[in-house]
C-alpha cells in the first residue's frame, strides 16, 4: 500500500476562550484586568516581602515565590491569550506552543509543592512553634524551594518532549485557549499511549505526594488546634493558617473537579473554563487571600506608600 501524503503540522490555531466574534473585545477587556490585577498583586508581594523587615519569615519567603510563581502563570499564558482576541487569525508556531507548554508545566507544578511546603510550614509554626526557627532555618526553605523547582522543570522536561513527539498532521486547531498536553495530543495523528502515560504518571505523582503533604499536615494542624483549651488561643492558631487553607481549598478543588469528574461528562470545554480558573483566576485571587486579613501585610503596605525611597532588600 502507498504511504499515505500527510503534510507534518507547522504551526496551530487556538480556538480561545470563545470563537464568537462578537465576544472577543468583551472578553480582552475582562481578562486584561484581570492579567493587570494579577500583575500588581503579585509584583506588590514580591515587592513587599523583599524590602519590609517584618516579612523576613519562613511564611512570607514562601509566600514571595507563590507570587513569583503566579506572575509566572499567569503571563506564560495571558500575552498570547489577549493578544488572540484582537486579530482573526489565532496561530502559534510548532516550537511557540512546546515553549508556552513548557513554560505552564513549570510554573503550574511549581504551584502544587509550593503549597504543599506553604503546608508544612504553617504545621511546624502551630505544632512546633519553639521549634519553628530551628526547623524551618534560611537552609531548610532554600532547600525546600529548589526541590519544589526541580520538581517542576523535570516535569516539563519530560512531558513536553513527549506530548511533541508524536506526529501532527492533519488538523491543527487546538480546542484551548493555550497550548495544553490534553488538547494538543487529541490532535495528533499518531499513537498517544506512550505520552498520555507519562502524562498521567506525573500528573498522578504530583498531585499525589502534595496532597498527601497537605492533608497530613493540616490533620495535625486541626487536631492542635482543638486542644488549645481557650477560644482566644484557637482562634489565633487557626488565623495564622486561615488564608492558606482557603487558598490550598480553591486550588486543589479546581484540579480535582477538572480530574474526579465523571469520563462521561468530561470535555475539552470544561477543561477550557477549569483552566481559566487556575491558571489566571487563582493567581489574581492569591494576593488577595493572603493580604486581606493579614495584618503584617497591611502594614507593610501603609510603610511603603508613605516612604517608597527607603528599600532595602532582604532576599531569606
Amino acid at each position: 500500500m502507498a504511504p499515505e501524503n500527510l503534510t507534518q503540522v507547522t504551526e496551530f490555531i487556538l480556538k480561545g476562550v470563545s470563537d464568537n466574534p462578537e465576544l472577543q473585545i468583551p472578553l480582552f477587556c475582562v481578562f486584561l484586568v484581570i492579567y493587570l490585577l494579577t500583575a500588581a498583586g503579585n509584583l506588590g508581594i514580591i515587592t513587599l516581602t523583599c524590602v519590609n523587615s517584618r516579612l523576613q519569615t519562613p511564611m512570607y519567603f514562601f509566600l514571595r515565590h507563590l507570587a513569583v510563581i503566579n506572575f509566572g502563570d499567569a503571563t506564560v499564558i495571558a500575552p498570547k491569550m489577549l493578544a488572540n482576541f484582537l486579530v482573526s487569525k489565532k496561530t502559534t508556531s510548532y516550537y511557540a506552543c512546546a515553549t508556552q507548554l513548557g513554560g505552564f508545566l513549570v510554573f503550574i507544578v511549581a504551584e502544587i509543592f509550593m503549597l504543599a511546603v506553604m503546608a508544612y510550614d504553617r504545621y511546624v509554626a502551630i505544632c512546633n512553634p519553639l521549634l519553628y526557627m530551628v526547623v524551618v532555618s534560611p537552609r531548610v526553605c532554600l532547600l525546600l524551594v529548589s526541590l519544589t523547582y526541580c520538581f517542576s522543570f523535570l516535569t516539563a522536561m519530560v512531558v513536553t518532549p513527549c506530548v511533541f513527539s508524536v506526529s501532527y498532521c492533519s488538523s491543527n486547531v487546538i480546542n484551548h485557549f493555550y497550548c495544553d498536553n490534553v488538547p494538543l495530543l487529541a490532535l495528533s495523528c499518531s499513537d498517544t499511549s506512550l505520552p498520555e502515560t507519562v502524562v498521567f504518571f506525573f500528573s498522578a505523582t504530583n498531585l499525589f505526594f502534595s496532597m498527601i503533604i497537605v492533608l497530613v499536615s493540616y490533620f495535625n494542624i486541626i487536631l492542635a488546634i482543638l486542644r488549645i483549651r481557650s477560644s482566644e488561643g484557637r482562634k489565633k492558631a487557626f488565623s495564622t493558617c486561615a488564608s492558606h487553607m482557603v487558598a490550598v481549598s480553591v486550588f486543589y478543588g479546581t484540579l480535582l473537579f477538572m480530574y474526579l469528574q465523571p469520563r462521561t461528562n468530561h470535555s475539552l470545554d470544561t477543561d477550557k473554563m477549569a483552566s481559566v480558573f487556575y491558571t489566571l483566576v487563582i493567581p489574581m485571587l492569591n494576593p488577595v487571600i493572603y493580604s486581606l486579613g493579614n495584618k503584617d501585610v497591611k502594614c507593610a503596605l501603609k510603610e511603603f506608600l508613605k516612604n517608597p525611597c527607603y528599600i532595602r532588600f532582604n532576599l531569606i
